[in-house]
């Protein structure tokens, strides 16, 4: 049934499908400096990788690539469609992918994220994901630099 609510907006996730990597590749290059490429999402498809798309109404909010290891579960890609940040979106699909990894039995979920990024960092500890290493110069940074990345990890079944 449809809210009637005219604020409130009926979201749902779907599996990222080759026919939508298009979309997705505009998102991801107006969101990063350093995006992947059409390349990088066939290759996550091709391998099996759990890969969503969040969208509302047919409109692509975001979504999140993921790796599932033995007892593990590592996020490779999450992005939020610029003009839709900043409302929510990213925890939403933090949660999902936090379900989706304790339906497997994962002990954990690992992530990178780069140094400078301020606003990732906070949503990351607001989830409860604690800092538990560095990666030095794991992020290209332009002019032939490099940017640390933080590791973050997240305890599922304690």
């Amino acid at each position: 049934m449809r809210n009637t609510n005219p604020t409130a907006v009926e979201v749902q996730f779907e599996p990222l499908l080759a026919e939508r990597v298009d979309a997705v590749v505009q998102i991801e290059q107006r969101a990063y400096a350093h995006p992947w490429n059409r390349t990088n999402f066939l290759d996550a498809l091709q391998s099996g990788y759990q890969a969503q798309v969040l969208s509302a109404d047919g409109i692509l909010l975001g979504y999140f690539i993921a790796m599932q290891g033995v007892d593990e579960v590592h996020l490779l890609n999450i992005t939020v469609a610029p003009e839709f940040q900043r409302q929510g979106w990213s925890r939403v699909m933090l949660d999902a992918l936090t379900v989706w990894a304790r339906g497997r039995a994962a002990q954990w979920l690992w992530l990178e994220v780069r140094v400078g990024n301020a606003r990732a960092l906070q949503v990351y500890e607001a989830q409860g994901y604690a800092h538990v290493g560095v990666r030095k110069d794991y992020y290209p940074a332009g002019h032939g630099k490099r940017e640390d990345a933080v590791v973050m990890g997240l305890r599922l079944n304690p």
